[in-house]
């Protein structure tokens, strides 16, 4: 067992010899910003200050499947890789303790719907003593036979003392695990179980600039949350709102009305729906990808927080251009990017 200390957070942690800096991290009850856990999206950045830490740097090009080599002092580590070899000082400036620890909860399906072709709404329904707290923006784990498991974000807001139904948004990957069950002519029954709530991708502090919301697909599920709990803490009174969805048909758009009515009824939300394929001849909305539309409205985010949620590709771009060209401070780009179990 090894101890390691977060800075400046003065947080401690106990590894197990073999085990991960953010393993130990969410099993003590400490949040540092993480949303793959494979290695894939590079969020769980921390630099080592002293001791021994194996596994792949942040500037490693493939982190998913290296195994990675001994960090040298200064060198910025991916935490969910990270394996002590003896006690450690590691600097993660968001490192905290954890609002809301995850918990297994069992989950009945209370229905399937399929607002499009390769989209499924999976409502879920937990039993009445067992009230789910979470941040608007976090995740699930769908616990699959075999030990497998599958990461949905939660489209419901959350409610002050907790809530047991939850609407999640699943796209359609034929082969999937999961998602062919949903799809199935069977449509799926019975009781699943579930671990909640995970991930750090959630609504900061209030600033005075705008918050930019970035989605792709079924990335759409989170935003849901953060915009629909905003307004019901009134925080739409006080900041805007930017909405920005793309996809490449209008089908794809499978709650533009449920948006758009965020944006008629809310002078503090803004919706900007944006397709990327040349199928709908009809559509006279804006096309492009989101963050492309994001850098035509916008020439300074230096005052802006960003949240981007679905393909990694989104994410990458997003994070970039609107850093280098838009003057965007890059801790103030939050993200969760979404995998296919593939």
């Amino acid at each position: 067992m090894f101890s390691v200390r977060l800075e400046p957070s003065g947080l401690e942690l106990s590894v197990p010899d073999g085990g991960t800096v953010l393993e130990a991290a969410l099993h003590g009850g400490v949040s540092i910003p993480y949303s793959c856990r494979t290695g894939m999206c590079r969020t769980c950045k921390g630099t080592l200050v002293s001791g021994r830490l194996h596994g792949p740097t942040a500037q490693a090009e493939d982190t998913s499947t290296s195994a990675g080599t001994e960090a040298s002092a200064g060198e910025v580590m991916l935490l969910c890789r990270a394996v002590p070899r003896s006690n450690c000082v590691i600097h993660v400036s968001e490192a905290k303790v954890l609002e809301f620890q995850p918990q297994l909860f069992p989950a009945r399906v209370a229905g399937v719907d399929k607002p499009a072709p390769e989209v499924a709404v999976l409502r879920l329904r937990l039993p009445m003593n067992r009230k789910l707290s979470f941040r608007a923006g976090q995740y699930l784990d769908v616990l699959l036979q075999g030990g497998g498991r599958r990461s949905y974000s939660i489209a419901s807001s959350p409610q002050v003392g907790g809530i047991t139904d939850l609407e999640l948004h699943v796209r359609h990957y034929p082969g999937g695990t999961f998602s062919d069950r949903l799809f199935a002519s069977d449509p799926l029954k019975g009781m699943l179980q579930v671990e909640a709530p995970l991930g750090d991708f959630y609504l900061r502090e209030e600033t005075t600039g705008p918050v930019i919301l970035l989605a792709t697909g079924t990335g759409f599920a989170p935003i849901q949350a953060m915009v629909e709990d905003a307004i019901r803490l009134g925080r739409t009174a006080r900041q805007t709102f930017h909405v920005y969805w793309g996809a490449r048909e209008t089908a794809d758009l499978y709650r533009m009305e449920r948006a758009m009515r965020w944006a008629t009824e809310d002078a503090g939300v803004h919706f900007t729906p944006v397709l990327s394929g040349a199928a709908s001849a009809d559509w006279s909305g804006r096309r492009g990808y989101v963050q492309q539309a994001v850098m035509e409205d916008f020439a300074d985010l230096g005052h802006a927080q960003v949240y981007a949620c679905g393909s990694e590709a989104m994410v990458a771009s997003a994070r970039r251009e609107l850093v280098n060209a838009r003057g965007l401070i890059e801790t103030q780009f939050f993200a969760d990017i979404f995998y296919s179990s593939r």
